[in-house]
C-alpha cells in the first residue's frame, strides 16, 4: 500500500469513528473496566492483575485474575476458568506458582494456580476472609492475616422459649469501642491474627496469640524463622487507637517482640533482602489534623531507628526494597499527581513517573499501586485524564510502556470532557491554590455555559487529573465542573494539610470561592450560572458555601456533616474527633463544635438545596442529611432529601446508585439553570 492510500485510509477510518462518538452517558458506567494489583513475575516477563468491571443485572462490581506477558501484549487471558471474585495475587518466589484469593457465596479461600500447567488446587478452609498473602522466601509457605472470631458478651440469661414459638430475636450486645464500620455494619466480635500454611496445604496455623488485632502487611526474614508485622499490644489498645508499632514474630515459637515504642502509628515493615535492616512507615503523633507519614529504618532489632524522608515533605507509602537493598520504591502525592519514585538510603529521591492512579471511578481521587520484578521492573496502574487505570511497566531512568488497553471499545467512541490545570491566589493569605477544570464535549468559547463547583471528600484528601466517572456526566450534560485542592488538601505538604487544626471548615471557604472568582476573570465561569456539590467532607462545605453567601443558583448537599455535636458521638469513627479534629469532646467544647456546624449557618441560606444521603451510611449518618433538611424545610426554602436505599457512605459502591446521584443532582441543578 503507497503512503498516499495509507494516509486516506486511515483518514477515512478516524472519521468513521468519530461520526460513531457520542457523549458519555448513564449505562456507559457498567461498561467500564479498569486494572488493579499490577503483580509482576520474579523473572519480569508476566503481570497478573485483577481486572475489574461491573455487572448490569447483579449491580456490583466484580474481579477476576488475568496474565498478560510484558514481551507479547498479545498473550493475554483470564487465569482461571473459575467463577467468582478472584483478588490478591501474588508469585511464589521462584515464579512457579501463584497464590490467590477466591470468593463466593460459601465464603473466601485462598488456592494456588501452577503457571507451567494451569493446575489449581484449593489450600484452605478457613473461618473468615483472608488478607495479606505473603510467601516465605524459600517458597514452601503462605503466610495470611485472618479474624478468629469471639463470642459476644451475655447480660441476662433469657428463659428458654416453648418449641415453636416465635420469639422476636436476641438482643445484640456490645462492649467495644470500636463495633461498626461504614460499609460493613456490626462487627462481629474477635481479633486478627497472623497464620500460615504450607504451600500445598493442609491446615492452617495460628501464629500469634492475644486478644489484640494482628493485621497489614506481613514481611518474612530471609531465613523464615520471623514474621514482621505491625499492631497495638498495649494494655489500652483500643483507647489509644491511633497508635501500632511494628513487631515481630517467631514462625515456630509464636514468640513476640516488640520493636518499635513510641507514640505514634508505625506500620508496614518490610526487611532488606540481607535481612539486617527493617523498613517501615510511620511518625510522632502530634495530634494534629494532618501529619506526614515518613519512611523510617531500623536494624533488624529494632535498634539504631532513623527518617530517611524528613527533606520531603510529603507522605509516603507502599515502600518496597530495591534489589541491591541500597534503597526502597514508594508511592506518594504532588500536587495532585500521585508518583512512583525511589529513594536511596541518604534521603535521595528519584523520581520515576507521575501518573500512577485511575482505580476509583467515581470521583478523580488519588489511587493505584505497583510490583517490583527481582530486577526492579516495576509494574503499576497507570492514570489518565480519559481512561480508568490501565497496566504498564516501566524501569528506573525509562519510560513507561502500557500493555493493556481495556476500554477502547467504549471510551474509544465517546467524546470526553477535557481536563484543564488552573492554578490562582488565595485572597486570604497569597498561598498557591490548585484545581481542575472539565469541560463539556465539543466546548465553545463563543458560548456561556454553567459551571458546576465539585468539592471533595476527607477533608484530608486530594482530587487530581484522573477519570472520573461522575465528573465526566456532568460535563457531559453540559455543565463545566472545576474541582479544586484547597487548604487542608493533602499532596502539599504538612503545614498546607493542617490548615485546618481546630479550624474546620475554615479558609478553605474562601480558597473554593476564590477559584470560583477567578474563572469567572477568566471568562470561563459566569455569576448568574453557579451550581454547588459535594460529598461528606464536600457536603460539609457545600453546606457551609450556601450559608456563607447567596451566589448559587442551587446546591447539593451530599451525605453532610451538619452538627458536628450530633456527628461526633453517633458516626462509626466516633472515637476519633476529639483534640486532632476539634479541642476536647464535645461536651466538653460546645461552643467550639457548633460554631464549626453548618447548621449553626442554615438561617442565612436562600439556595435550593437538595440533600442527599445512602440510608445505610455509618459515618455521616442519616441523621444528619435529616437535621439539615429538616431546617431547611421549617424555613420554607426550596429544598428535597433524597435517600438512597442499600447505599453506605461510598455511594458510588453500586453502578445504580452512583447513576442515582449523579442524575438527581443534575435534575436538580436543571430546574435551575438559566
Amino acid at each position: 500500500m503507497n503512503r498516499l492510500l495509507l494516509f486516506f485510509t486511515i483518514l477515512i477510518s478516524t472519521s468513521t469513528v468519530y461520526s460513531q462518538q457520542r457523549n458519555f452517558d448513564y449505562l456507559d458506567v457498567f461498561q467500564l473496566e479498569y486494572a488493579n494489583d499490577p503483580q509482576i513475575s520474579p523473572d519480569s516477563e508476566y503481570i497478573v492483575y485483577r481486572r475489574m468491571g461491573f455487572d448490569v443485572m447483579k449491580d456490583r462490581s466484580e474481579g477476576s485474575l488475568w496474565i498478560i506477558s510484558i514481551e507479547d501484549p498479545s498473550i493475554h487471558h483470564k487465569m482461571t476458568a473459575r467463577d467468582g471474585s478472584e483478588s490478591q495475587a501474588r508469585w511464589s518466589p521462584s515464579g512457579d506458582r501463584i497464590a490467590f484469593v477466591s470468593s463466593s457465596e460459601n465464603g473466601s479461600e485462598i488456592y494456588l494456580y501452577w503457571t507451567e500447567t494451569g493446575a489449581l488446587a484449593k489450600l484452605t478452609q478457613l473461618e473468615n476472609s483472608p488478607s495479606n498473602l505473603e510467601w516465605s522466601p524459600d517458597g514452601s509457605h503462605i503466610a495470611f492475616t485472618m479474624k478468629v472470631d469471639s463470642e459476644a458478651p451475655v447480660i441476662a440469661k433469657m428463659p428458654q422459649k416453648p418449641k415453636g414459638a416465635d420469639w422476636a430475636d436476641k438482643p445484640r450486645i456490645t462492649d467495644r469501642l470500636k463495633h461498626e464500620a461504614d460499609g460493613r455494619g456490626y462487627l462481629n466480635p474477635g481479633f486478627t491474627h497472623i497464620f500460615t500454611i504450607p504451600a500445598l496445604g493442609r491446615t492452617a496455623r495460628q501464629v500469634t496469640s492475644g486478644d489484640f488485632n494482628h493485621g497489614g502487611s506481613l514481611s518474612w526474614s530471609p531465613d523464615g524463622n520471623m514474621i514482621y508485622f505491625s499492631g497495638n499490644r498495649n494494655e489500652d489498645w483500643e483507647y489509644d487507637f491511633r497508635n501500632s508499632e511494628v513487631y515481630s514474630v517467631s514462625v515456630s515459637t509464636g514468640g513476640i517482640q516488640q520493636l518499635t515504642d513510641r507514640d505514634g502509628p508505625d506500620y508496614s515493615p518490610i526487611v532488606s533482602p540481607d535481612g539486617s535492616t527493617i523498613a517501615f512507615l510511620g511518625y510522632e503523633d502530634k495530634r494534629q489534623a494532618y501529619q506526614v507519614t515518613q519512611l523510617q529504618l531500623m536494624d533488624k532489632n529494632g535498634s539504631n531507628r532513623r527518617s530517611v524522608s524528613t527533606g520531603l515533605d510529603r507522605s509516603i507509602g507502599n515502600i518496597s526494597w530495591d534489589e541491591k537493598g541500597k534503597g526502597l520504591y514508594f508511592m506518594y502525592n504532588d500536587k495532585g499527581l500521585t508518583k512512583l519514585a525511589h529513594i536511596n538510603l541518604s534521603g535521595k529521591v528519584t523520581d520515576i513517573v507521575s501518573n500512577v492512579g485511575g482505580t476509583t471511578l467515581g470521583r478523580p481521587y488519588a489511587s493505584g499501586n505497583y510490583s517490583l520484578s527481582d530486577d526492579d521492573v516495576i509494574a503499576y496502574t497507570i492514570s489518565r485524564t480519559d481512561r480508568p487505570a490501565e497496566v504498564a511497566v516501566v524501569e528506573k531512568g525509562g519510560a513507561a510502556e502500557v500493555l493493556t488497553s481495556l476500554n477502547e471499545d467504549v471510551l474509544g467512541y465517546r467524546k470526553l470532557g477535557k481536563v484543564e490545570e488552573v492554578w490562582y491566589k488565595s485572597t486570604f493569605d497569597n498561598r498557591d491554590i490548585q484545581g481542575w477544570v472539565v469541560y463539556p464535549p465539543n466546548y465553545s468559547e463563543a458560548k456561556e455555559y454553567p459551571l458546576l463547583v465539585e468539592n471533595h471528600g476527607g477533608p484530608i484528601l486530594n482530587y487530581g487529573p484522573h477519570f472520573s466517572t461522575e465528573i465526566q456526566l456532568y460535563a457531559a450534560n453540559g455543565y463545566i465542573v472545576f474541582y479544586p485542592n484547597p487548604r487542608g488538601s493533602t499532596s502539599y505538604g504538612e503545614a498546607f494539610g493542617n490548615l485546618l487544626y481546630h479550624n474546620y471548615p475554615g479558609e478553605d471557604y474562601n480558597d473554593v470561592m476564590d477559584g470560583v472568582d477567578h474563572l469567572i476573570q477568566k471568562g470561563i465561569a459566569h455569576e448568574d450560572k453557579l451550581f454547588v456539590t459535594g460529598g461528606s467532607a464536600g457536603g460539609i462545605m457545600t453546606a457551609w458555601m450556601i450559608g456563607k453567601n447567596n451566589r448559587f443558583e442551587a446546591a447539593v448537599v451530599a451525605k453532610p456533616v451538619i452538627n458536628w455535636i450530633s456527628k461526633t458521638l453517633v458516626a462509626d469513627n466516633y472515637y476519633g474527633y476529639a483534640n486532632s479534629r476539634y479541642p476536647g469532646q464535645p461536651w466538653e467544647e460546645f461552643e467550639t463544635y457548633w460554631k464549626f456546624s453548618p447548621l449553626s449557618l442554615v438561617g442565612n441560606v436562600e439556595t435550593p438545596t437538595m440533600v442527599m444521603v445512602g440510608m445505610n451510611d455509618l459515618r455521616t449518618p442519616p441523621s444528619e442529611a435529616k437535621q439539615y433538611y429538616h431546617a431547611l424545610k421549617l424555613r420554607k426554602i426550596e429544598t428535597v432529601l433524597v435517600e438512597i436505599p442499600e447505599a453506605s457512605h461510598g455511594i458510588a459502591a453500586r453502578p445504580s446508585n452512583l447513576i442515582t446521584k449523579v442524575a438527581h443532582t443534575l435534575a436538580w441543578f436543571e430546574k435551575y439553570r438559566k
